[in-house]
């Protein structure tokens, strides 16, 4: 059997402070080597505090990983001290519980003494990854880890995909001979000992064993709210962890599908495409040997003196034909860009000469003098190839297409008709709430009705980008129509971005519909940031027109026109250009300096709607665009860049610098 991973965190604040502290995980690396039956790697391990949002953080890292480890088991803050936090901060990641891992641990356990009571053990899944919590005891640790350590590879097998009827084929006899365990044996008899499970660690609080006291089944402490259930059974506070803004980014960039590519024709249309392989010339440019000048094609003598009178055999102009051959003694009048006769050595330009005489009907010149003397050969010609080689690289993989045409213009330059690319994803959005009504509706609105802000407002910002954009309409509270609604949207869309019913209320019904419905998997609910803290990113599994099942990406924003306006620039945006290849993804990053006193939010960082200019020093400058209530949509208004503002109880004074992100044209 191919060998399985593991995690191992231990979660202690002293430890945190001086890992030297910490026997835990030496302790569980040997039961992995001795009762492990040869089956377990432990790939990684960490120390984190006992602080809910590091333990999530940390889980999330491994478990959500594109290649995740198939194990975690953490250790410490499973008793009842106020410091002890990891039940409550694992089982609201879990998808799967597995209450028969806990009992198994437990029943083991209490054979050695009844304070094994005094742990809250929690067991499950998470996407993949199966997770388990352990005591912070060492020898607690242990003896849990013994109990269930020849059922875990089973457990997750299952969990990684494998096939159940595979692994079930002969039997639960089978089952327990290859797991090294029957009926009738006893779990690894735990290291006897008379202490009451203390943690080694020099904490303040004591993390022991404890019974496990459960009220509801397994299946109603879902992440997500039952709407089945009705208000009174949903949730009081929200079960999704606060994570940082740059937490939040490093979900997205890491669940977010891989570009596509496709073929592009070279036209107007590829403005914007990113390139999914290097270009090579076919053809060298010019690809004949041309002038650079107005003036006179000759051939030039050994002296180099062109000085004299020279009749004018022929013309060449830059219009296609055939050109006569040239020779010493002779000159040809060319243009700018036409071929040279054969022959021709270099071009001698119109002001370097004087008319000698015309033709008898006046209308051409019959001959030139020529003032010039020290001429080289190849001047005033560009040569095959001298702009660019055939086989040469003129763009390369990853380089994007702009508006201003050098690209295109290389491109047509040497006959490339087709390029590949990367395949812009296709946008839907949508508005959700029975209280939103079409901002053009005629008429006054009733009570508790609310024009669509957010649907034009974010199509217009999407297609701003350069993406195509669906407009989904607006969907009422209610699960199947919401439900049915994402489903279409997802066969036509790549990316979703649907505003309200994210926050705590009874019909905010999106993340159960994509959790419950739809078996999406919600990356986070939330966000510590200022306004937009319900931000809520997910990836939905569906089937292409190929049957091939992918993953699409939900984006639910906030229901506040503001906050929509900022969380589609701050999230949404470097979804989609990874979805099109673009790189680096997301806004682009300045330094400015503030030109007034700025307020800050004194628990949350703030994106600070603001108009970035240039000084006449030539330093850039911010300046607020007013109010930045979520709800007010008009200080979006005018607004070229997000100030990145940290938490703080005093103001930001003026002058002071701040990263801004921006959103549109510097103004001058």
């Amino acid at each position: 059997m191919a060998s399985l991973t593991a995690a191992i965190l231990v979660v202690s604040t002293t430890a945190a402070k001086d890992p030297t502290t910490d026997a835990a995980d030496a302790t569980l690396r040997d039961v992995f080597t001795q009762d492990g039956g040869g089956q377990w790697t432990v790939s990684e391990s960490n120390i984190v505090s006992d602080d809910i949002i590091q333990i999530q953080r940390q889980i999330q890292l491994w478990a959500d990983a594109p290649e995740p480890v198939n194990l975690i088991i953490t250790t410490g803050g499973t008793g009842f001290a106020f410091a002890d936090h990891t039940p409550e901060a694992v089982s609201v990641l879990l998808h799967k519980q597995a209450p028969g891992l806990v009992h198994g641990m437990l029943a083991a356990s209490l054979t050695v003494t009844p304070f094994a009571m005094m742990s809250r053990p929690v067991a499950g899944v998470r996407n993949k990854t199966v997770i388990i919590t352990l005591p912070g005891s060492p020898k607690g640790a242990k003896e849990n880890l013994q109990a269930v350590v020849k059922m875990l590879p089973h457990a997750c097998l299952q969990a990684a995909g494998a096939s159940s009827r595979a692994l079930h084929s002969g039997g639960a006899k089978k089952l327990e001979k290859e797991a090294g365990v029957s009926a009738s044996t006893p779990s690894p008899t735990p290291d006897h000992h008379h202490h009451h499970h203390g943690h080694s660690h020099t904490h303040t609080h004591t993390h022991g064993h404890g019974a496990l006291v459960r009220h509801t089944t397994p299946s109603e402490n879902s992440k997500s709210n039952d709407p089945t259930l009705g208000p009174s059974r949903r949730h009081r506070s929200s079960p999704y962890p606060m994570l940082s803004v740059p937490d939040a980014l490093s979900l997205i960039a890491t669940h977010t599908p891989a570009p596509t590519t496709t073929t592009t024709p070279v036209s107007p249309s590829l403005i914007g495409s990113v390139l999914a392989q290097d270009v090579t010339a076919p053809e060298s440019v010019p690809a004949f040997r041309a002038s650079i000048v107005d003036g006179y094609a000759v051939v030039v003598p050994p002296s180099g003196n062109m000085r004299g009178v020279f009749p004018v055999t022929s013309i060449s102009h830059a219009a296609p034909g055939e050109a006569a051959s040239l020779t010493e003694g002779s000159i040809a009048r060319i243009t700018t860009g036409a071929p040279l006769p054969p022959g021709a050595t270099s071009v001698i330009m119109v002001e370097d000469t004087i008319l000698a005489s015309m033709t008898e009907d006046g209308k051409e010149e019959k001959e030139v003098e020529i003032l010039a003397e020290g001429v080289q050969e190849g001047e005033n010609i560009r040569e095959v190839g001298s702009d660019i080689k055939a086989g040469t690289v003129i763009l390369h993989k990853g380089e994007q297409v702009s508006a201003v045409g050098g690209e295109i213009g290389l491109l047509a330059a040497v006959g490339v008709a087709e390029v590949q690319t990367y395949r812009r994803p296709v946008v839907g959005v949508l508005s959700t709430g029975d209280e939103i009504v079409e901002h053009d509706r005629p008429g006054a609105l009733r009570l508790g009705e609310v024009r669509d802000t957010n649907r034009p407002t974010l199509i217009s910002a999407a297609r701003g980008w350069g993406y195509e954009v669906v407009d989904l309409g607006i969907a009422s509270d209610k699960p199947g129509t919401l439900e049915e609604t994402l489903r279409q949207a997802l066969r036509q869309v790549d990316l979703v971005i649907t505003t309200g019913g994210v926050s705590m209320g009874e019909l905010d019904l999106l993340k159960p519909t994509i959790e419950r419905a739809l078996g999406g998997t919600i990356h986070f609910g939330r966000v510590a940031m200022k306004p937009g803290k319900p931000t809520t990113f997910a990836t939905v599994p569906v089937k292409n027109n190929a049957g091939e099942r992918v993953d699409k990406v939900v984006f639910s924003l906030p229901g506040n026109p503001a906050s929509a306006l900022v969380c589609f620039h701050l999230f949404v945006l470097p979804a989609l250009h990874k979805l099109s290849g673009v790189e680096p993804a997301g806004l682009t990053r300045v330094p400015v300096v503030l030109a007034h006193d700025f307020s800050l939010d004194k628990a949350r960082p703030e994106y600070h709607r603001a108009i970035v200019s240039v000084g006449k020093d030539g330093t850039l400058s911010a300046a607020s665009t007013g109010g930045q209530r979520s709800s007010r949509v008009g200080s979006m208004k005018g607004a070229n860049a997000l100030l990145c503002m940290p938490s703080g109880t005093e103001p930001l004074r003026k002058g002071s610098k701040v990263e801004a992100l921006l959103m549109g044209d510097v103004r001058v």
